[in-house]
């Protein structure tokens, strides 16, 4: 009996070598479409959404992707959306992946910024466009929230900013002519 097996033990009957031919590529092909997955496993994807008008209709999205698992930085992006006119993906450009956060501002009109540290990027989705970019423009109108990406692990998020309570009015203090209400 051939070591081999039978499909083996045939080509080396014939003069061949079972080592010469193809026959343990196809096990290999799998490993090595298999091993670049791994790769991607680690890498961080993800997403935090402002909604404009309480609709999935009009958004404001900032995506986190990370092209490999040891790269510290990711690519940053802004989706705007008021569908159906408008929808449009805006670069922000790579940044820490973690510990960054983005304020967002609504200055009316469908007109936002959204600001990092420093930089800010005026968007408007009336006809979706980048209105201005740049370390010198200054975020403004009313702030709306933050998006956080805190680290690797956690998901990245939007935390809308606190509205101030509405101040109840103070009781009407009894005057001198009115009696004290009687129990």
């Amino acid at each position: 009996m051939y070591a081999y097996g039978g499909a083996c033990a045939a080509i080396v009957r014939g003069g061949y070598n079972c080592f010469q031919t193809n026959h343990f590529l196809p096990p290999m092909r799998k490993i090595l479409t298999v091993v670049p997955l791994f790769l991607l496993a680690g890498c961080v994807n993800d997403s935090a959404t402002f909604y404009a008008d309480g609709t999935r209709e009009h958004t404001l999205t900032v995506r986190r992707q990370q092209e490999f698992f040891w790269k510290e930085d990711a690519q940053y992006t802004l989706m705007a959306a008021r569908l159906p006119e408008c929808q449009r993906a805006i670069p922000l450009g790579e940044m820490p992946l973690e510990g960054l956060e983005f304020e967002l501002f609504a200055s009316g009109d469908n007109v936002w910024s959204l600001r990092a540290g420093k930089y800010v990027w005026q968007v408007e989705t009336q006809g979706c466009t980048l209105v201005a970019e740049g370390g010198s423009t200054t975020a403004t109108g009313t702030k709306l929230g933050t998006y956080t990406a805190e680290s690797k692990k956690s998901k990245m998020r939007f935390d809308a900013e606190a509205t101030p309570a509405a101040t109840a009015p103070a009781p009407a203090a009894a005057s001198p002519d009115t009696p004290p209400a009687q129990q």
